[in-house]
């Protein structure tokens, strides 16, 4: 039987993505995909700036930058044409060293993600591969799966088994757990088309249409594709709605079929959905198999990305150093909140759209002269689970800050933890084995130490704050981590 260090259900952008966080510490990892090929037809088409920054660490920006454009924001508007609620995403770099949303076109990065993981020789990658049966035992899991390209089962264990395998994820059901329901279900068509010439009358930015009659979006995407999606209601005809004369009749405000080609029409269960238990011993759940929700805010992809990447420093640490419950608990701790906080926002989005809802989306919500709403993006901290509940900056990221020397401070830190000192910690020896950096090397860091009231920061592989320290005691004091 092989044997892996980790073995990754799912080859879609949370899997490529965890998997290449794990590679850059040289493991041993099996990646089994049920799809024969990379699938080549549109589907999510946002991220933002802390997901670049996750990118980033993996070394994939500089080839998908050129694959990306900067979103310029959403509005909501009613039947009429009026703005009800702006929500501008500023071409500007954020904290995260990144613009805040970028566009981009699924395809490009999971190939990107693809081509990364080719550096790595101790990866593999099986297509065509079916899970049949997972058992985690109390050192190793074993796994059983299926090549339906001739129907030979193979088996093999590892170390850790995590499921990035989508909303009917094979790997949720052999840890016997379920989505919860969290209150919005309904079905939308999601048109995909390309441009066959420039049209500058279509809007630059996505739009939502605010209609009880019918709830519509226009997404502005990469190059010369544009989206359309709209609801539809229990009592009419799928098949009918799916055909292209219905779908140009409605597309015909915007375009006719001499400006553009179909690319894709599909029919969407827009769900908001939370599973109650995302780990079972050694196997684990990310990504939509842990929790779906609708498009509105552009996030589902983006929230299995922060998934993994809070997942695989943990699942690291273990694997080099010890095995620890309490430890690799706080992924799920960690984790449901922030997902539940963007799932619950995202379904009061969608009541607006659906003209059902007040504009009470977000307390990030502020009134403009002109009577119209503006919103900011919410950036909900990392529920309880590492450091001090009293600490206020635990959980929250920390800034990308350039090196003295040129590079960034995210650099430093792909792999493992990092302090982040004051010039009088700087000779002090840390009980632990993380690195430390003092202001000396990192532009800006000594006024943001001051913002955090500390004399060092202790930030995560993840970009989140584990701890602040006000005295070199606290410095010393650095728990729960299996080092």
């Amino acid at each position: 039987m092989k044997k892996y260090d980790v073995v990754i259900v799912g080859l879609g952008p949370t899997g490529g993505t965890l998997a290449n966080l794990l590679a850059l510490n040289g493991f041993s990892i099996l990646i089994l995909e049920r799809e024969k090929s990379l699938y080549s037809l549109p589907r999510a088409v946002h991220f933002d700036d802390e997901i670049m920054r996750v990118f980033q660490t993996i070394g994939i920006t500089k080839k998908f930058l050129k694959d990306t454009i900067v979103n310029k924001g959403t509005k909501f508007v009613n039947p009429e044409g009026k703005i009800l609620l702006d929500w501008p995403r500023p071409r500007t770099i954020t904290e995260n060293g990144w613009y805040p949303s970028y566009r981009f076109h699924q395809p490009d990065l999971e190939r990107n993600l693809r081509m990364r993981l080719r550096k790595f020789k101790k990866v593999s990658i099986r297509q065509n591969s079916d899970v049949c049966k997972i058992e985690s035992t109390k050192d190793k899991v074993d796994l059983v799966f299926k090549d339906t390209t001739n129907q030979k089962l193979h088996n093999v264990s590892s170390k850790y088994v995590i499921g990035c395998d989508g909303a009917r994820s094979t790997v949720r059901t052999q840890i016997g757990t379920e989505l919860d329901n969290l209150g919005f279900t309904q079905k939308w068509v999601v048109v995909d088309l390309i441009l066959k010439k420039k049209k500058d009358e279509l809007p630059d930015r996505t739009i939502q249409y605010s209609n009880p009659k019918r709830p519509a979006t226009y997404c502005r995407n990469v190059g010369k594709r544009r989206r359309w999606e709209f609801a539809i209601h229990d009592h009419e005809n799928e098949q009918e709605i799916l055909s292209d004369n219905y779908i140009w009749n409605f597309l015909k405000p915007w375009l006719s079929p001499q400006e553009s080609s179909l690319e894709r029409k599909t029919i969407y269960t827009f769900q908001s959905a939370i599973a109650r238990k995302w780990r079972k011993e050694r196997i684990f759940i990310a990504g939509d198999a842990a929790h779906l929700m609708p498009p509105f805010m552009g996030q589902g992809m983006c929230a299995g990305i922060r998934d993994v990447s809070n997942l695989a420093w943990k699942i690291s640490l273990c694997i080099k150093n010890k095995h620890d419950e309490k430890f690799l608990d706080t992924y799920q701790t960690e984790r449901f909140s922030n997902a539940k906080e963007y799932i619950e926002t995202t379904m009061r989005m969608g009541e607006f759209v659906n003209a059902i809802g007040s504009d009470k989306i977000t307390d990030n919500i502020s009134s403009k002269p002109d009577g119209t709403k503006k919103m900011e993006s919410i950036k909900p901290k990392l529920g309880f689970g590492l450091g001090d509940k009293a600490d206020r900056n635990r959980g929250r990221i920390f800034p990308q800050l350039k090196m003295k020397n040129g590079k960034t401070l995210d650099d430093k830190f792909s792999t493992s933890p990092i302090v982040l000192s004051s010039s009088e910690l700087e000779k002090k020896k840390s009980k632990s084995k993380i690195p430390i950096i003092t202001e000396k090397e990192v532009v800006g860091l000594s006024n943001v130490l001051k913002g955090y009231e500390a004399k060092a920061v202790i930030v995560r592989p993840d970009r989140f704050i584990l701890k602040t320290c006000k005295t070199t005691k606290d410095f010393n004091q650095i728990e729960h981590l299996p080092l």
